[in-house]
């Protein structure tokens, strides 16, 4: 083997060890961009709940105001959500569903 072909090999693994080189560059860049936008996403939420908890709180002070029980309210409602939650899954293996 000539010292000409050796230098075109290595030459082509060069540009490939290059090439692969700037792709991990970039996927370095894209998970920091993921991880700053999960963070973003992450401090949104938790705004958006501690705003969500005011406005509950505000409400039932409103509700209890009004002589209603809001809380009773929200009770209902999570057992109608659970009721219609759990018609919406599919029956088990060996199940068999009323109707």
């Amino acid at each position: 083997m000539g010292l000409g072909s050796t230098a075109k090999k290595l030459q082509g693994m060069s540009e490939r060890a290059e090439a692969l080189y700037k792709q991990v560059q970039e996927l370095q860049q894209r998970i920091t961009n993921l991880e700053e936008e999960v963070d973003d996403t992450h401090d949104t939420v938790n705004r958006i709940d501690h705003q969500l908890t005011e406005q509950r709180e505000l409400l039932l002070a409103m509700a209890e105001q009004q002589g209603i029980d809001g809380e009773e309210i929200l009770a209902d409602t999570a057992i109608d959500q659970a009721e219609l939650e759990s018609d919406d899954e599919p029956a088990e293996p060996g199940e068999t569903t009323a109707e």
